[in-house]
């Protein structure tokens, strides 16, 4: 069998099960498995394979199939413009959530103190916190996380981008000693308890934890309404990723003492809320 066969072979197999974006996947797992890069994929598909190489790949296709996401097989996962390591102890990271970052960034650009204090909560693989501190001076970054084994990550992927961060494993804002910081930002779990286990098999093979919102979806954010003002200055600002039908049930926590604001993703969607006190 050569390449060029595999992979369509492979392809035609996932598509008979509804496989999303399987073509995409396959050249993934090709890149991966093999080696090379995705340029490299035409020019060596005459290759003959061996047979364990065959078995080998089609071990891969099987995973994919039970429903283990491409990026849990690779371990990697660009987010803007870096690569992470990602594994099943941490979400994936979607493009989404560039949009959260980048309004934070755009927002650090045009203020006058350039020493900012910033906190990530339930910070994950990292992205948010690492992101920052990649494309941004002067900032002095904590983040935490419940799951030990997700800030593990989380410090693999700040060594490998080169990006000091300090890292503490709190629920929340149990182990949080700092205040006074000018940002916290936090892309918290929000799925409703009843909506995971209608979604699709990847998502359900990402960690659960880092998925259920409780059963209103608004758990966590409940938790920072109540907390935030003591940890941030005067002139500080929240920053949080919202699910696509939540602007209303989470500006409410926040609408007694606090001015929200809505940013929409590429889809048009509403996705960042910017929360700054009245």
């Amino acid at each position: 069998m050569k390449l060029k066969d595999i992979i369509i072979e492979s392809t035609n197999k996932l598509r008979k099960l509804n496989i999303e974006d399987c073509s995409a996947k396959i050249k993934i797992l090709i890149e991966y498995f093999f080696n090379i890069s995705r340029n490299q994929i035409i020019l060596k598909e005459e290759k003959e394979l061996t047979e364990s190489e065959i078995l080998g790949f089609e071990n891969l296709i099987k995973k994919i199939e039970s429903g283990i996401p491409v990026q849990y097989i690779t371990h990697k996962q660009e987010f803007m413009g870096l690569n992470f390591y990602v594994d099943e102890n941490v979400l994936i990271p979607q493009p989404d959530t560039e949009i959260l970052v980048e309004e934070i960034i755009k927002y650090c650009n045009n203020i006058e103190n350039k020493n900012i204090k910033i906190l990530d909560l339930c910070t994950g693989s990292g992205i948010i916190a690492i992101s920052l501190g990649k494309y941004l001076k002067n900032v002095k970054i904590y983040a935490s996380d419940l799951s030990k084994k997700s800030l593990e990550v989380a410090k693999k992927n700040a060594n490998a981008n080169k990006v000091e961060i300090n890292f503490i494993h709190s629920d929340m804002f149990e182990n949080i000693d700092e205040n006074n910081f000018d940002i916290i930002v936090s892309n918290p779990p929000y799925i409703e308890t009843n909506i995971i286990k209608t979604l699709s098999k990847e998502v359900q093979n990402e960690p659960a934890i880092a998925l259920d919102g409780g059963d209103d979806g608004l758990k966590f954010y409940k938790i920072i309404a109540e907390n935030a003002m003591q940890y941030i200055n005067k002139n500080g600002k929240i920053f949080l990723e919202i699910g696509y039908n939540q602007r209303e049930k989470v500006s409410n926590l926040f609408k007694d003492y606090c001015k929200v604001t809505c940013i929409k993703d590429l889809a048009s969607n509403d996705r960042v809320l910017v929360i700054e006190r009245k």
